[in-house]
């Protein structure tokens, strides 16, 4: 049997069980909560692998390897950046943000969540976070596009738009059929397979070598990939590399804060206390995926340059660990390997689908009509993820990027325009409506802006400017304004049932938000 028949047999059963999962995902849901936000049952287990698994996108496995193999470690300051906001988000976001969407009318939303947290009656909030959510993700649906494309290419030799084509149909539809519950527990299998893939390729590879100790000096002095005569610079990460770069390399780790498809799991989980445990889960697992990726890079420059294979990517060099896998593995392992690739892909993919559709019609169709049946917005949730990913396909017909620049715009896009008011949100009792929606603003039009001039973005990642002009108008315009009479109340509300919760990791969010109430009522 041919080559591609095993990868093919490969792919095909990845899609069946994703497909499964989402039917079985799609006779959970009965109601409109349970389609956006699971109904808030999220074990931490599953929390902790689905807000890693549909972080990572492609970037984790294609675009990382590439610029490590490109490039050298002086790429790793993203690594570092992303792996402490990773924990800081789950240890500082997550039990306050699972506490307070619940306190402030039981949001489903992010766009709902400020517009609660406010008590903001003009609807212009929610609407601005729900447009943002929706420019944004676009250009993130379209790097997972990008990278569907590519993985069709370097896998099975076809034509890049069949790949756009398959990865992305197969992504609609186990996210149409089931929500939430299908984009969470697909993410679990998804962010398994990541994890072995990463431990597998480049283990597999370093066996392959005559000399495995090559890997910590080959790249700069020999030919590989882009250098025809090494890397000189390879292992030193400062060198050639500005202040200002090192800056903006760290501050990925700023983005996290904002990102709606990661906090959803913050919203969705169980009680507060659970995020502990969950943090556990996501933290072990993203510190060892991003120890697969730098190896898959540093034993890549080896195998490439002592061998006659080559990247089939010459350009952004983004092909590295799917080459590796095709080379190294017969070819039915290497099809179960690379479908890490696809996991990766279609994890973050499927959950940015579902956050913008509900950012459609939880935060802007209910606004025009307040009683829609629950049927009628499970059919629109629906129509809308088929929508916005057909936009997302037809951006990445012709890309005019590489994945990870496509994927740094709309991270830095989410990091400054809701990181600060999400902080703020949870931290600052003074917030205001008018305060959030200046952050906001200033924040996405300067990454835009910012991200849009060459001069501007050649010199310092965009999401720096972005979140420290965000902040600063977020507290201005609401040091100049003032809360809506019953803010502050709920704010002690929800900060307390927090704290309880966290000291009495046995109790439910239920036992909090009474143990809080009763000693107010005394």
């Amino acid at each position: 049997m041919s080559d591609n028949f095993w990868l093919v047999l490969a792919v095909v059963l990845y899609f069946g069980v994703m497909v499964a999962i989402g039917i079985y995902s799609w006779r959970k849901t009965t109601k409109y909560d349970d389609y956006v936000l699971g109904d808030r049952g999220l074990h931490p287990l599953v929390a902790g692998l689905s807000a890693g698994a549909s972080d990572m996108s492609g970037w984790l496995l294609m675009g990382l390897p590439g610029a490590l193999f490109v490039a050298g470690m002086s790429e790793l300051w993203i690594v570092i950046g992303l792996f402490i906001g990773t924990w800081a988000n789950w240890k500082w976001i997550a039990p306050r943000l699972r506490t307070y969407t619940e306190v402030a009318k039981n949001s489903i939303t992010l766009p709902s969540f400020f517009e609660n947290r406010t008590h903001d009656t003009s609807r212009v909030l929610r609407v601005t976070a729900a447009l943002i959510i929706i420019f944004f993700f676009t250009f993130y649906v379209s790097s997972g596009m990008v990278s569907g494309g590519r993985y069709y290419e370097s896998t099975f030799g076809g034509e890049y738009l069949h790949g756009v084509l398959l990865v992305g149909s197969i992504t609609v539809l186990y996210t149409f059929i089931g929500g939430f519950l299908a984009v969470s527990y697909t993410d679990v299998v998804q962010g398994a397979l990541m994890f072995l893939a990463l431990l597998a390729v480049p283990l597999m590879a370093l066996l392959a070598l005559d000399n495995p100790a090559d890997i910590f000096s080959w790249a700069t002095s020999n030919p590989y990939g882009p250098w025809e005569d090494g890397n000189p610079t390879y292992f030193n990460m400062v060198a050639g590399v500005s202040i200002a770069t090192i800056v903006g390399n760290l501050a990925w780790g700023l983005g996290y804060f904002g990102q709606p498809h990661i906090v959803t799991r913050f919203m969705a989980l169980r009680s507060p206390s659970e995020a502990k445990s969950a943090r556990r889960t996501g933290t072990i697992w993203v510190a060892i995926c991003y120890l697969g990726a730098i190896f898959t890079a540093l034993v890549g420059t080896v195998y490439f340059g002592q061998t006659s294979a080559s990247v089939t990517d010459q350009s952004g060099f983004e092909t590295v660990f799917l080459d590796l896998a095709r080379i190294l593995f017969h070819p039915l392992i290497a099809g179960l390997v690379l479908t890490a690739v696809l996991a990766a892909i279609m994890s973050t993919m499927s959950s940015q689908l579902l956050i913008t559709s509900s950012a459609l019609i939880e935060d802007l169709y209910r606004i025009a009509n307040k009683h829609p049946s629950t049927t009628t917005l499970l059919v629109l949730s629906r129509a809308m993820v088929i929508g916005v990913a057909l936009v997302g396909m037809a951006l990445a017909l012709n890309p005019s990027d590489t994945i990870l620049g496509l994927v740094g715009f709309a991270w830095a896009g989410f990091g400054a325009a809701f990181g600060p008011v999400i902080i703020a949100s949870l931290y600052w009792k003074r917030l205001t409506a008018p305060g959030a929606i200046a952050g906001m603003v200033v924040g996405a039009v300067t990454v835009f802006v910012w991200g849009s001039v060459d001069a501007l973005s050649s010199t310092i990642y965009e999401i720096v400017p972005g979140v420290i002009l965000a902040t600063a108008a977020m507290v201005a315009v609401s040091l100049a304004t003032r809360p809506k009479p019953g803010v502050a109340e709920e704010f002690d509300t929800a900060s307390a049932a927090t704290d309880y919760a966290l000291a009495h990791p046995e109790s439910t969010f239920a036992d909090a938000l009474r143990n809080r109430r009763g000693r107010s009522a005394v």
